[in-house]
Parts: C-alpha cells; sequence; structure tokens
C-alpha cells in the first residue's frame, strides 16, 4: 500500500506534465509535419502512460485486496458486526485506508480531464510509427488489448470508485454461501461510525488535523456507495441500515470546497439515488 503516499506526488507530477504537454500536443497538431515537435511531443506522452499503465495496474491490486479484507471483515466468526470490526480493527483500518485512497485518487482524476486526450494520442502515434516501421522508445511498454483495458478503465469519471464497487459486487455474488447482511451490515456500521466521529464535538475534538476529517468523510462515503451497490435496495431506501440524511447533513456541515467532490460523488457514482423510493427530502439535499 506503499502508493498511498506517492499520490499527492502524482497530483503535482500530473499537473505539471500536463501543462508541459499540452503546449507540446498542440503544436504538434498544428505541425504534423514537424519531426522535432513530433518527437518532443511522443516523448512527454511516454512517461505519462507510464504512470497511467501502473495505477492501472495498482486498481488490480486493490481490488484483490478488497476481496481478502471483505472476506475477513464479513466472515461468521462473530454474531455481532460492530464487536467483528472491533476485533478485526487493523483489517477495517486497511479497508479505510482504501476507500480513502480511492476517493482521494478519483477528485484528483476528475481534476485532470484531458488524460484522455493524451492517452488517444499515445495509441494514434504509436499506430503511426508501426505502420512506418519507425522505432518508438517505450512502444513495449503498453500492447494494443491492455491498451483498450486502460482506455475503458481512465474512461469512467470515477475509475478506482468504479474498480471497488464492481469488485464489491463480484464478492457478494461469489460468495452466495455468506449472508448478503453480513457484507451490508458491515459497510453500515463503517458508515455510522465515520459519522458519530464527525457530528459528536467530543469526538471531532480528538481530531489533530484536518486530514483526519477529511479521511473520515471520504471512508463514510465510499462504504456508503459500496452498501448502495450491493444491497438489493440501496442506501437510500426507509429500510437501508444508513442514515443518509445524518450523513449528507455532516457533509454540508464542511467548507463547500473540501466536500463538492464527495457530494458529486454521491449524486452521480451511486445506484440508487433516482430510484422512486428514494425519500424525497434526501434528493433535495443532494440537489
Amino acid at each position: 500500500m506503499q502508493w498511498f503516499g506517492k499520490l499527492s506526488h502524482w497530483s503535482h507530477w500530473a499537473q505539471w506534465l500536463l501543462w508541459s504537454f499540452l503546449y507540446l500536443y498542440s503544436q504538434a497538431i498544428q505541425n504534423p509535419n514537424d519531426e522535432a515537435l513530433q518527437e518532443q511531443a511522443w516523448a512527454a506522452v511516454v512517461p505519462l502512460v507510464g504512470k497511467l499503465k501502473k495505477f492501472y495496474e495498482f486498481s488490480q491490486r486493490l481490488e484483490a485486496a478488497l476481496h481478502s479484507l471483505l472476506g475477513a471483515l464479513t466472515s461468521e466468526t462473530y454474531d455481532d458486526t460492530t464487536q467483528h470490526l472491533e476485533r478485526e480493527q487493523a483489517l477495517a483500518k486497511q479497508f479505510a485506508e482504501i476507500l480513502h485512497f480511492t476517493l482521494r485518487f478519483d477528485e484528483l482524476k476528475m481534476t485532470n480531464p484531458a488524460i484522455q486526450n493524451d492517452f488517444s494520442y499515445y495509441r494514434r502515434t504509436l499506430s503511426r510509427m508501426r505502420i512506418n516501421n519507425v522505432p518508438a522508445e517505450g512502444e513495449n511498454e503498453v500492447n494494443n488489448e491492455l491498451a483498450n483495458r486502460i482506455s475503458l478503465f481512465y474512461a469512467d469519471a470515477t475509475p478506482m470508485l468504479k474498480t471497488l464497487s464492481d469488485g464489491t459486487t463480484k464478492f457478494v455474488s461469489e460468495n452466495k454461501n455468506l449472508p448478503i447482511e453480513n457484507t451490508t451490515d458491515c459497510l453500515s456500521t463503517m458508515a455510522s461510525v465515520c459519522k458519530v466521529m464527525l457530528e459528536t464535538p467530543e469526538y471531532r475534538s480528538r481530531f489533530t488535523s484536518e486530514d483526519t476529517v477529511s479521511f473520515c468523510l471520504r471512508v463514510m462515503v465510499g462504504v456508503i456507495i459500496l452498501y448502495d451497490y450491493v444491497h438489493p435496495v440501496g442506501a437510500f431506501a426507509k429500510s437501508s441500515k444508513i442514515d443518509m440524511k445524518g450523513c449528507i447533513k455532516v457533509l454540508k456541515e464542511q467548507p463547500p470546497n473540501s466536500v463538492e467532490g464527495l457530494l458529486n460523488a454521491l449524486r452521480y457514482t451511486t445506484k440508487h439515488l433516482n430510484d422512486e423510493s428514494t425519500n424525497k427530502t434526501i434528493k433535495s439535499m443532494l440537489q
């Protein structure tokens, strides 16, 4: 999980490389016969594609880790979900770290919308080089099959979150002998714990930094979204074990610029928000 600490570094790196590449990219498009410009643009995009490949591969490792963690956190070792999470605090913390990373990564990805254009340029240029039998540094970095998977991954607005949502759904479908309540109760309990920690002054006062607040907010939103994907009627129904009004209220009490991405995640990446059964008050709170 050493990638967590590198996420901030990736953000600065991506911003710098993005602006550098955008200039070279525009010049290369305007001057298709200028070989020097084409070479400069190619040299700029190759390391970016290498980084995109590494994060795509990391998403696959996260999905595998998620399956292992859910297996441990939803087993029938304990009768009570809260007791289970208390006994497996280290694993619960690791699960929370994954959710925090996922939401943070997707927030940064949404601020770099040109990623798809960069990757398309890479594929077009590589194809042209291969047709012309021109050797290209880094051409073996991404083959066609992998390029298709990477392109589909980054085409999603929240690629890491989609990976976890699909992974959680897959976990439930592959473990039919395990009551689905084991998974949904684990997720709803984590959401409740985060909400209580954020809304209770006594607990909130123990936070040593705003980073801890951000961590709890992202984990809360992450488990809500996963719950909404695997629960038969979702997180917004009356029968949901998640206090959605309370969770949204906690989010709206934070500085707007710090939670807009999380509110958007609830608005646009959940599965059941627009169901007819969703309380109108909840819909209104998220408008």
